[in-house]
């Protein structure tokens, strides 16, 4: 297999006395989804937040295209090509889906009316219309407030922000909590698209069958540690679950 494009080795991370990650290693290829799996409190969220940047590793190492890299803060991890869609998806309701796209790098007119700060809002629709019809999003309207859409529009928009803005890999924390059966199809068709466009995709759910419909390969955190690896299109529910929970072991390599 070709070299991974992000490469963590024995991170670790404490919190006082609790050891969030004890020695964790995952790795990520391009053009692939990797799902990363684990029960509560397995170690999952803290390494997702040594990876983009929002918290450092006590120890450990991590390789990007082979090198070395500090991943210090999340505008490192973006420069890198990494973006991160939360949980609790980090949308304004108040603006529209382009506003969101572009929060924090909107684009300004060209000209004396850019130095003066005015925002150039028709390129932004033109060019946020064009993500969103590569990655498959449909919105009802271009003017509606995100907080007006239904769950699966607001997901898509989230996933879609920084899929636009990411260029290597992207993680995506439970991207289908809380979504009917249509709209979760929808988000995890906008995933397979992401990874189609050879990007590297880190899934981390809970939800074991959409883990093996749309992931390539899965890894398993127990108690801080990586102690499982598999190919989706070989494993089952049972053997995740198993690895999960301690009752199946692996030999992690």
């Amino acid at each position: 297999m070709a070299l991974p494009l992000l490469d963590a080795r024995e991170l670790v991370k404490h919190y006082g006395s609790v050891e969030a990650l004890r020695g964790a290693s995952f790795t990520a290829h391009a053009g692939e989804v990797v799902a990363l799996v684990g029960d509560n409190g397995a170690g999952k969220s803290t390494l997702v937040k040594c990876l983009s940047g929002v918290v450092r590793p006590d120890s450990g190492e991590v390789l990007f295209d082979g090198s070395p890299v500090v991943l210090d803060s999340p505008p490192a991890a973006r420069a890198l090509g990494i973006e991160t869609v939360y949980q609790d998806l980090a949308v304004a309701p108040d603006l529209d889906p382009a506003a969101n796209l572009y929060l924090g790098r909107e684009l300004r007119r060209p000209g004396l009316l850019g130095r003066l700060g005015v925002l150039d809002r028709r390129e932004m629709r033109r060019r946020a219309a064009a993500s969103f019809e590569e990655l498959g999003v449909t919105l009802p309207s271009a003017d509606a407030p995100v907080g007006s859409l239904s769950g699966g529009q607001r997901q898509s928009v989230a996933v879609a922000r920084s899929v636009v803005w990411a260029s290597r890999l992207v993680f995506m924390d439970e991207p289908t909590a809380a979504l009917g059966v249509v709209q979760r199809e929808r988000v995890l068709d906008v995933v397979r698209r992401v990874r189609d466009r050879g990007m590297a995709v880190v899934l981390i759910s809970h939800n074991m069958p959409e883990v093996l419909a749309v992931a390539d390969r899965v890894e398993v955190l127990r108690l801080g540690r990586r102690v499982a690896r598999f190919d989706a299109a070989s494993t089952s529910v049972e053997e995740l679950v198993g690895a999960m929970t301690g009752a199946l072991t692996q030999e992690d390599s």
